[in-house]
C-alpha cells in the first residue's frame, strides 16, 4: 500500500516482466479521497511487445495512513477516450 500520492501507480511486474507499464498520470483531486487518471500500456506476451495506450481513472481513499483503491473506470478504447473528451469540452464550453 502507498502512503503518498506519488507512490500510487498502475505498474505491475509479473515474473520479472513489466506487464503493465505506466506512461503518465494526472492527479485530478487530492485529499482523503484522491482521483488519478493513468495512461498505460499492457505487455502482449504473444507479440512480445507493448500494446496501444490505455487509460484508467482510479479512486483511492486514505485510511490508517495508506491509500487503498476504492474504484476504477477503464476507458476501453481510443474512440471512447475521444468521446469523453468531446462531451466534456462541449459541456465546459457551454457554461
Amino acid at each position: 500500500m502507498a502512503e503518498k500520492i506519488e507512490e500510487l501507480t498502475v505498474t505491475y511486474i509479473d515474473d520479472e516482466i513489466e506487464t503493465v507499464k505506466e506512461l503518465d498520470k494526472v492527479v485530478l483531486s487530492k485529499g482523503s479521497w484522491t482521483t488519478i487518471l493513468f495512461r498505460y500500456q499492457e505487455w502482449d506476451r504473444a507479440k512480445a511487445q507493448y500494446g496501444a495506450d490505455k487509460y484508467t481513472i482510479r479512486r483511492y481513499q486514505k485510511r490508517d495512513g495508506e491509500y487503498r483503491q476504492q474504484s476504477k473506470f477503464n476507458i476501453s478504447s481510443r474512440a471512447q477516450a475521444q468521446a469523453i473528451i468531446d462531451a466534456l469540452q462541449r459541456w465546459v464550453i457551454e457554461e
